[in-house]
């Protein structure tokens, strides 16, 4: 029965995956959906534009 004692923690590992994967997938959107999404876009449009976030120097290397 040693198979079985080295089988069960991979498979356990696989079906926690499995879940946490499933949870991340489910959550995603939702009610603030749109406010990060505003959010992301802004930071990238700041981004883009060679703008500074928190004060910090933009640097061109």
């Amino acid at each position: 029965m040693d198979y079985v004692s080295a089988l069960v923690p991979p498979v356990v590992m696989a079906v926690f995956f499995i879940a946490l994967v499933r949870v991340i997938v489910k959550t995603q959107g939702g009610a603030a959906k749109a406010k990060e999404d505003a959010a992301v876009d802004a930071a990238m449009a700041r981004a883009h534009s060679g703008g500074t976030s928190q004060g910090g120097a933009a640097t061109d290397a």
